[in-house]
């Protein structure tokens, strides 16, 4: 074996360009070595009004030439059938298959075992594959996954080889049991339901007569037929935003310990709920009691010295104010806003760091825009309008670096440009000189999310490193961006289908129980593009991905009823 000069990308191109209509290019991971791993979804994979049957095709685990060519092949075959929505993988290992050392990837690990993968996620240094695969494929959830090998011991191998298909296909059991195929169908892959699985071993003279004795069985089965994992799907999307924000103001927002961004904006997350609700006094009263302790500190709320971080802890102060009568909250506020007073030369605020990151952008808006609003006084806005006019990160693709000094394109540190923006923009008058420079540059910049977004409806993890991880908090706080925008009129019709988009993806990613997927951690600026690819992805219960997610069901409710 040797270094292989098969080029994946341009097999995968030239299907893609074959069928434009029915197949959208993505990458569905990427591995040590950076490389993408390609896929082709179909353009209805993720689509609940999809009537056809849902399959994904999957090689190249063994990093073999002869396994990609195979599964090249039958996607050709499977992709005539007009019943079959078709999503392709055709190389699993890209490393092991350039390399030539499948079914190593060439980092020590080996993507066709170990499923499934416990942690890591997606900082494993020996399988980042098997994250990757397991979760892309999971959200994808498919009615089946069909997995071919090459070899002569031609036939079937079934996760139901006694029930269904399997059965009519003769399959033997599929094994074994760490493989991808044999752990989907068991259990609640990353927190969903089951997806069938068959693995088909042919050659190439073989498999155009076992795609078709697959294909007649499958025409037997009525459309569609979703797989459990698809149903778990459909259920989670069938919520309205209410309903979403309801189940998220059930969990978070009852603490400002520490006091910082996430637990601030899962308070405001909740008074937001109950004035769509109806239910502001008992909400209010809620909150505080929770928060008199904080009020009677003698040291404030908020420590001298605090970071934009916590400072934006305060961004439910005006609307407890507003539900409660109380100035106190709104003169906390204030107080907070008066820090961002201290601006000395070319530099940001005193609370902002010196290179321009961006989630000072939205720290800021978030308190000066609100101080405005409860003052009239033109001096926040200014040293606002100032601060994001000055920074100077967005680049020519329109998107933003993390800071002057960091350029990467971290997906969070965007979507907090964007947040920040649309924060500038509530509470700036329609008459400010700077007004219609800060909405050009946060119309462009949209517009550049808009291109990254995947077919799922989510923004990667870094936006320009195709296959780095889906990542809830980037599209949450994008929706919300969009969403707002819409309600308040300085976004038209062409960016309507976007929210929706996201928020079918975000939606998908929460659980019935309020479970969330993949929210990256706590991130300061990183030396280099690997240490964002590698920035621990939360699963579960997680703060900073609850509140934001309240934050954006609640916008999403509110754009539905303008």
């Amino acid at each position: 074996m040797g270094v292989s000069n098969f080029d994946l990308e341009a097999a995968i191109a030239s299907l893609a360009e074959r069928e434009p209509a029915r197949w959208q290019r993505d990458a569905c991971g990427i591995t040590r070595m950076e490389t993408p791993i390609p896929a082709l979804v179909d353009r209805e994979a993720h689509s609940p009004e999809c009537s056809r049957h849902r399959i994904l095709l999957i090689g190249g685990f063994s990093g073999e030439q002869l396994d990609v060519d195979l599964a090249l092949s039958a996607a050709t075959l499977l992709g005539a059938s007009p019943d079959i929505a078709l999503s392709l993988i055709p190389c699993a290992n890209p490393d092991g298959l350039h390399l030539g050392v499948g079914p190593d990837n060439g980092s020590g690990g080996n993507p066709s075992l170990g499923y499934p993968p416990d942690g890591g996620f997606y900082d494993d240094e020996r399988d980042p594959e098997s994250r990757y695969l397991w979760r892309w494929v999971g959200f994808l959830a498919p009615d089946l996954v069909i997995e071919v090998r090459h070899g002569a011991a031609e036939g079937w191998e079934s996760t139901e080889s006694t029930t269904g298909i399997g059965l009519a296909l003769s399959a033997g059991v599929l094994g074994p049991s760490d493989s991808m195929l044999a752990a989907l169908a068991t259990g609640a892959p990353s927190g969903l339901a089951p997806i069938p699985g068959l693995r088909l071993t042919a050659t190439d003279d073989s498999l155009e007569g076992q795609i078709a004795a697959f294909v007649a069985e499958l025409a037997k089965r009525p459309l569609p037929s979703p797989s459990p994992a698809r149903k778990e799907l459909d259920a989670r999307r069938s919520r309205s935003p209410l309903d979403v924000a309801e189940l998220m103001a059930s969990q978070y927002g009852y603490s400002l310990d520490p006091v910082v961004y996430t637990q601030g904006v899962a308070i405001s997350g909740r008074l937001r709920v109950a004035e769509l609700t109806g239910s502001v006094e008992n909400t209010s009263a809620d909150v505080v009691a929770a928060m008199e302790p904080l009020l009677q500190a003698q040291d404030g709320i908020v420590a001298d010295g605090a970071g934009g971080s916590a400072l934006a802890g305060l961004v439910w102060c005006d609307e407890l104010s507003r539900a409660t009568g109380d100035a106190r909250y709104s003169d906390g506020l204030i107080a907070t806003a008066d820090r961002f007073r201290d601006v000395s030369g070319d530099l940001p605020p005193a609370p902002c760091d010196p290179d321009y990151r961006t989630e000072d952008m939205f720290f800021a808006a978030a308190i000066l825009g609100r101080a405005f609003a409860l003052t009239n006084d033109m001096a926040y806005i200014d040293i606002l309008t100032k601060f994001l006019l000055d920074a100077k990160v967005q680049q020519s693709n329109g998107l933003f670096w993390h800071a002057r000094s960091v350029p990467y394109f971290w997906g969070r540190g965007n979507t907090f440009a964007a947040l920040g923006f649309t924060e500038a923009l509530t509470y700036v008058p329609e008459d400010h000189p700077d007004r219609a420079e800060l909405l050009a540059i946060h119309v462009r910049h949209l517009d550049a999310l808009a291109a990254c977004q995947r077919p799922s409806g989510m923004l990667m993890e870094v936006l320009d490193a195709p296959g780095s991880y889906q990542e809830h908090t980037a599209t949450g706080m994008f929706g919300y961006a969009v969403a707002r925008g819409l309600r308040l009129g300085w976004l038209d019709d062409r960016h309507r289908p976007l929210p929706d988009l996201a928020w079918r993806g975000v939606s998908e990613r929460i659980s019935l129980d309020g479970g969330l997927v993949d929210g990256c951690t706590s991130t300061g600026p990183q030396p280099d593009l690997r240490a964002y690819l590698d920035r621990k992805a939360e699963f579960g219960r997680d703060d900073r991905t609850g509140a934001l997610a309240l934050w954006f069901a609640v916008e999403m409710e509110r754009l539905l009823r303008a």
